[in-house]
């Protein structure tokens, strides 16, 4: 089963650190996904933007979409990348979770729909069993 990892905590604070530090802390991330992948239980992952560079299209009901720059909600704690994994059950989600070098915030750890059962075929999927057979 595909569990989705948010990683969500505090934005900022890197911009006084070193060069040095920086690598340090960069490796520490690195050697996670280095592991994920070995493993075979990588499916994706990214770091994403700070929230200020984010647009939000907010959805209503028989009306024009509006949108707005920045992210959806005020608040310290944002949305900041994020990991699918592959993995047997939320047991095994879980440890992957504690391995994740977050140094603050939180992970959400969540399992991904999976509609195949209702007859939906999706087509990222689809593609990619195509490609390998």
């Amino acid at each position: 089963m595909r569990y989705m990892f948010s990683l969500i905590g505090e934005e900022g604070g890197w911009q006084d650190t070193s060069p040095e530090d920086m690598k340090v802390e960069m490796d520490r991330w690195e050697a996670f996904g280095r592991e994920a992948v070995e493993a075979g239980v990588m499916v994706a992952g990214d770091a994403l933007q700070e929230s200020d560079t984010a647009t939000t299209l907010r959805i209503q009901q028989h009306a024009e979409p509006i949108v707005s720059d920045g992210p959806f909600a005020e608040t310290k704690e944002q949305l900041g990348g994020y990991y699918v994994l592959d993995c047997k059950d939320l047991d095994e989600a879980l440890a992957w979770a504690r391995k994740i070098p977050l140094s603050s915030g939180a992970i959400e750890v969540r399992p991904v729909m999976d509609y195949t059962q209702f007859g939906y075929n999706d087509p990222l999927h689809s593609e990619e069993a195509s490609r390998t057979s």
